[in-house]
């Protein structure tokens, strides 16, 4: 008999990691936007919107891949949300998914009409895929019209999903980790997915097909988890508010909580420690070995000791280091105290003035 053998996986086991068969989607609130369930038909609107255009150098996918790929989430989205398979097959390997329509009912770009009225404000999509209850993991995507792109929209929307998809059941979904595979040349999603905690874990080579430059590019994967993901200062960065009746806030808040006391208790051992010599740290020195030798170690930044979970965020306009308002290096930097007013917010005023009928473009 093997000493090393697993012991065999009981039922309580298999059915702990197990997705709901039925899943209620909570409507999310943004300050640019709001999201309730998709629907099949909010579909066509999205061609209206011309969503898919330009697909090739956001996800590296053609447009009517794309197209076919979206109609495909949302139906299977409807569908468990009606507790039913969307295939009818019973495939284990078989992948949930979550669509939200992104709505605005305010005038962001100054021009006198509600934005996207004439899609019933809907103005894209955004997903939870690759649902994975064993793993606990999950893939998001966003995809906007072509006119509400780069307007500050997706910085509104994906951290509040996120945090809905890391908050624990029942509140939300329970996942791990959560992460995005974005095409090498979209330097532009690679700054907005490091803003909002993302890190780089991989690369699949020659995985997409680019087709403006004939020939293939990489796949950039990122990444975040849950112990790491700071879903307030995600929102902070960019001069938002946290909206506390949003599912899986609270939670988050706990957590915060949770940080806060555990920086004060090491600060505070810290200081009840006996201070010791510098003198008496150095170790004495080896035979045929030159005073101080033993000492030379390589220099290593101090963010780069840092776990992950505790390095400090960067605007990638700016690159300037953020801290909180307190000045402590935090995962946590929010509060009442802390939150940046929605008046001098950045993206009030971003895409004031554009035009509305750059087709093609």
């Amino acid at each position: 008999m093997e000493q090393n053998a697993e012991p065999p996986l009981t039922d309580a086991d298999a059915v702990s990691r197990e997705l709901p068969a039925r899943i209620v989607i909570p409507p999310i609130r943004g300050e640019m936007v709001h999201l309730r369930p998709a629907a099949v038909e909010d579909l066509p609107r999205m061609d209206e919107l011309g969503a898919y255009c330009g697909a090739s150098r956001i996800t590296g996918k053609d447009m009517q891949a794309e197209r076919a790929v979206v109609h495909a989430w949302v139906r299977r989205s409807v569908a468990w949300s009606e507790g039913r398979s969307e295939t009818g097959v019973d495939d284990p390997e078989s992948r949930r998914t979550i669509a939200w329509s992104i709505l605005t009912d305010a005038d962001h770009d100054d021009d006198g009409t509600i934005d996207a009225a004439e899609t019933g404000n809907v103005i894209g999509m955004i997903f939870l895929i690759d649902i994975d209850g064993w793993a606990r993991s999950a893939r998001i995507q966003i995809v906007l019209g072509k006119d509400y792109r780069g307007r500050g929209y997706s910085r509104d929307a994906m951290p509040r999903v996120m945090t809905f998809g890391f908050a624990p059941e029942p509140a939300g979904l329970g996942m791990h980790r959560i992460w995005v595979g974005v095409p090498e040349k979209n330097t532009r999603s690679i700054s907005v997915y490091q803003s909002l905690g993302f890190v780089p874990s991989g690369t699949s080579r020659d995985a997409l097909w680019d087709a403006e430059n004939n020939k293939y590019q990489d796949l950039i994967v990122m990444d975040t988890l849950a112990d790491e993901y700071d879903p307030i200062a995600s929102l902070d960065a960019f001069g938002m508010h946290v909206l506390e009746d949003n599912p899986g806030v609270k939670e988050a808040l706990s957590m915060r909580e949770h940080s806060v006391s555990i920086r004060k208790r090491n600060a505070e051992e810290q200081q009840t420690r006996p201070v010791i010599p510098e003198e008496a740290k150095a170790p004495m020195p080896q035979p045929g070995e030159e005073p101080g030798e033993s000492q030379r170690q390589e220099h290593v930044p101090p963010e780069q000791s840092e776990p992950r979970a505790v390095q400090r965020f960067r605007e990638p306009e700016s690159g300037d280091v953020r801290e909180s308002s307190d000045g402590e290096e935090s995962s946590w930097p929010y509060g009442s105290s802390e939150r940046k007013s929605s008046k001098t917010a950045w993206w009030r005023n971003l895409g004031r003035g554009r035009k509305r009928d750059m087709e093609g473009k």
